[in-house]
């Protein structure tokens, strides 16, 4: 039985309902003439408060809400890839179709097209023992096989089943003896986490591509990450290229209160964007979620749930699932307005008191898995936080470095230096790197570990000595001390850089990242046992070898082994004549 109220109050996005005694928290509802999507955060009696996901210019008190006695909820199946979506879902191109150039309120449209026919070819026979979360069948969707998974809370025995075939997202492909319809698509409620067999300890990197990332500040395959950092330092181009090179199948990319300049540029680039794992366009295996800072700021408190969910369900399919929230600051300046609409009491700097645990909840649906059908899955999650100001001691930030494994902190200065990524070595930090030893020793080299350290210690001494440069000049420096800084600039103009508009540079494997910081600590080692051998520091850097470190990460993969080992080699020698 639907429960129907009446608009008592607006404020904003915030509607009052009174009348709806029954209603549950989190039900999509309908308000006003225009059916205006909606959703209760609050009950008080019979009084319901709604949070609208549209703009309630024009509703008037007395009006119709009308709960549909669901939650907020996503359709989950082919289709969704090569994707774009507003906040809840629904898709841009079929809205635009609909209503044209400007969004009407109130605009109904299928989250996944219920024309287009999928190949089927199941996995399941009749009388088969089916559970929550198995692959019953596979669809083709450009190069990604798409796994047809047993909804949760669905079990029993197969009655019938599908013939290999095309088939819509609405047919059903299997029936159970109970009555319960299989399909190729099924629905799950945003804010609920989808069922896991169990977490599993974060062993193995997830790597993106960047070496200052994947050397110093490491996340893990299904670990959490945050880019703090000041408009322009470059956190949007930087979560756009761990979505191009990351270590990930399948790309979730959540635009959260962006401008809209910025997000046209990300829906015009993407679909230009070259997969390099596949050579085909990058979107095919990419969901977008474009919700701007002009959309309704109920919707934008929405999305990010949203994107987690679609994550979780490829996750479920025993896929590789990157996620880049862009920008949970925006997404917690929607829950602040709406906090204050209700009238709640606020906290730091106006957020509700329950900021820290919405990011907590949000953050903790990451990590790898164990799936229900026993395959292993991973969700990693990226989010971008605009501190105003730059100003790391505001509440979003702060509650975002207690959750995250990760702290990738940009520098504004060092992307005005067009140092890029601009991520302050010195700021950043990672909780992921004792627990990546042994796969680093195993799969990389036995002393990569080592050699890591030695260079945090080498650009630690480097930023101890530019102060005293600062203060003194660098003529009061030791050869020993002008060393350091040279070999510090060295590690931070080539090997924390990278160029990415450069094809070589832009991505760098971690076999190459290793064999670069060999060539550069070689450097100091040879360079140092010059310098205490007589040898002076502008003699050292007139050497030609120098040049070849330098150029390092120019060369082209399948080419530097070779590469690395004669310059290793040169470098044995090109020393001990100076000295």
């Amino acid at each position: 039985m639907a429960i129907k109220g009446t608009i008592a109050r607006i404020s904003g996005p915030a509607v009052i309902a009174e009348g709806m005694m029954g209603a549950r928290m989190y039900d999509i509802v309908r308000v006003g003439n225009e059916n205006l999507v909606g959703e209760i955060i609050r009950l008080d009696g019979n009084t319901a408060f709604v949070q609208v996901y549209e703009d309630t210019g024009g509703l008037k008190v007395g009006e119709p809400v009308e709960s549909t006695g669901l939650p907020l909820a996503v359709e989950l199946g082919p289709g969704m890839l090569n994707g774009i979506f507003d906040g809840i879902q629904r898709p841009l191109d079929k809205i635009q179709e609909a209503s044209g150039t400007y969004i009407d309120r109130g605009i109904t449209v299928n989250s996944l097209s219920r024309d287009a026919k999928w190949s089927f070819t199941p996995s399941i026979a009749v009388g088969d023992e089916v559970h929550e979360g198995q692959v019953i069948g596979t669809v083709p969707e450009f190069s990604f096989t798409h796994k047809i998974l047993v909804p949760p809370g669905a079990n029993g025995t197969v009655k019938s089943v599908v013939a290999a075939g095309e088939y819509t997202v609405d047919e059903p492909v299997a029936v159970l003896e109970d009555g319960t319809e299989l399909k190729l698509a099924h629905p799950w409620p945003v804010r609920q986490p989808r069922p896991v067999a169990e977490k599993l300890d974060p062993v193995t990197p997830f790597l993106t591509g960047m070496r200052i990332l994947d050397v110093l500040f490491p996340l893990t395959m299904g670990g959490t990450a945050a880019i703090p950092g000041p408009f322009g330092s470059g956190k949007t181009v930087t979560q756009q290229s761990i979505a191009k090179y990351g270590d990930a199948e399948i790309v979730v990319y959540v635009g959260c209160g962006e401008r809209g300049n910025e997000m046209t540029d990300v829906l015009v680039e993407f679909p230009e964007l070259e997969d390099p794992q596949t050579g085909n366009p990058l979107m095919q295996r990419t969901v977008l979620i474009a919700n701007t800072s002009n959309m309704p700021v109920a919707a934008r408190e929405a999305s990010i749930y949203t994107g987690i969910t679609l994550a979780e369900y490829f996750r479920d399919q025993g896929y590789r699932v990157s996620i880049m929230a862009d920008s949970t600051s925006r997404w917690a300046e929607a829950l602040r307005e709406i906090s204050s609409r209700l009238e709640e009491m606020p906290a730091e700097e106006g957020y509700p008191p329950y900021l820290a645990s919405r990011l907590s909840a949000f953050y903790e649906r990451g990590g790898r898995v164990n799936t229900l059908a026993g395959e292993q899955g991973a969700v990693s999650i990226i989010g971008a936080v605009s501190p105003a100001g730059g100003d790391f001691s505001e509440p979003v930030t702060q509650a975002t470095l207690r959750i995250t494994g990760c702290f990738w902190a940009l520098d504004a200065s060092l992307a005005r230096r067009r140092h890029f990524p601009a991520i302050n070595w010195n700021r950043s930090y990672s909780l992921f790197k004792e627990g990546l030893e042994d796969w680093y020793r195993e799969n990389v080299a036995d002393d990569y570990p080592e050699l890591v350290n030695q260079a945090v210690d080498i650009l630690q001494r480097e930023a101890d000595l530019q102060e005293v440069v600062q203060l003194v000049g660098p003529d009061a420096l030791q050869d020993n001390e002008r060393l350091v800084i040279e070999i510090g600039r060295i590690l931070r103009q080539d090997f924390l850089q990278q160029n990415g508009f450069d094809p070589i540079d832009a991505s760098c494997s971690l076999d190459k990242a290793y064999g670069m910081l060999q060539m550069m600590l070689k450097l100091y080692g040879e360079a140092r046992k010059a310098v205490e051998g007589g040898a002076t520091i502008d003699e050292l850097l007139g050497n030609d070898v120098i040049e070849k470190v330098n150029r390092a990460r120019y060369v082209p993969e399948d080419e530097f082994p070779a590469y690395r080992d004669q310059v290793i080699g040169q470098l044995g020698d090109a020393f001990a004549v100076t000295a």
